[in-house]
C-alpha cells in the first residue's frame, strides 16, 4: 500500500558544526516540487546546500544541490521509497559547520534528517482513481446511477445511443465492489467497456 503525508513536518540535526533542516510535505507533482525547492532557496540565502528527493509516480527525483554524487538526494530518496510513499517531496537545508563529514557521513545525515521528520508526520493511505465505462440497457441507467453514487463515483461522461454509456471516476477499492454488485443486479446486461 503506498502511503502520503496528511501535512508537512520538518526536523532539525545538528551534525559536527552542520546544521540539517529537514521537511517532508504532500505535493502533487514535480512542478510544486520544484516550486517548493525555490521558495526554500529564497527562505535560505546563506545555505550551503538545499537537497531535495521526490516520490511522486513516474516524477521521481533526487538532487545533491553541490554536495557530492548520491551523497545527498539518494539517500533521502530511499528513506521515501523504504516508507511506501508517494506524492512527497522531501527537503533538507544543510547550513555548513566548518567540518567535513565525508561521504558515509553525509549520506547518513541527509537519510536521517528526512527519518527524523517523518516520524513527525502522519501518513495517510494513497487512493487511487480509476476509470469505469459500462454499457448498459435504459431500464438500468437508474439502478446503475445509484449504486455508482452509493460508493462515491464521480459521473464523467454519459452517451445516450442504442444503450446507454455511462463512464464514472471512483476510488480503486470501491471498483471491485460496484463491479460485482453490478454483476448481481444487471444480470450479464452490463457490459464493461475497454480501458475501465
Amino acid at each position: 500500500m503506498l502511503w502520503s503525508l496528511a501535512a508537512a513536518a520538518h526536523s532539525e540535526l545538528l551534525i559536527k558544526k552542520s546544521r540539517f533542516l529537514g521537511c517532508v510535505e504532500p505535493v502533487p507533482d514535480r512542478a510544486a516540487a520544484v516550486a517548493r525547492v525555490a521558495a526554500l532557496r529564497a527562505e535560505h540565502p546563506g545555505a550551503a546546500h538545499v537537497c531535495w528527493a521526490l516520490m511522486a509516480g513516474g516524477q521521481s527525483a533526487a538532487h545533491d544541490d553541490g554536495e557530492p554524487g548520491g551523497t545527498a538526494g539518494r539517500p533521502m530518496l530511499e528513506v521515501l521509497r523504504h516508507h511506501e510513499l508517494d506524492g512527497v517531496l522531501a527537503t533538507v537545508v544543510r547550513y555548513f559547520g566548518g567540518v567535513k563529514l565525508g561521504a558515509g557521513g553525509l549520506a547518513r545525515a541527509y537519510a536521517d534528517t528526512v527519518a527524523q521528520a517523518l516520524l513527525r508526520a502522519e501518513k495517510v493511505a494513497v487512493q487511487r482513481r480509476v476509470h469505469l465505462a459500462c454499457a448498459l440497457p435504459y431500464a438500468l441507467e437508474g439502478l446503475v446511477r445509484r449504486e455508482f453514487e452509493a460508493v462515491g463515483g464521480t459521473l464523467v461522461r454519459v452517451r445516450h445511443g442504442d444503450e446507454v454509456m455511462l463512464a464514472y471516476q471512483l476510488f480503486e477499492p470501491a471498483a471491485k465492489t460496484v463491479r460485482e454488485r453490478l454483476a448481481e443486479l444487471g444480470r450479464g446486461r452490463i457490459h464493461w467497456l475497454p480501458g475501465d
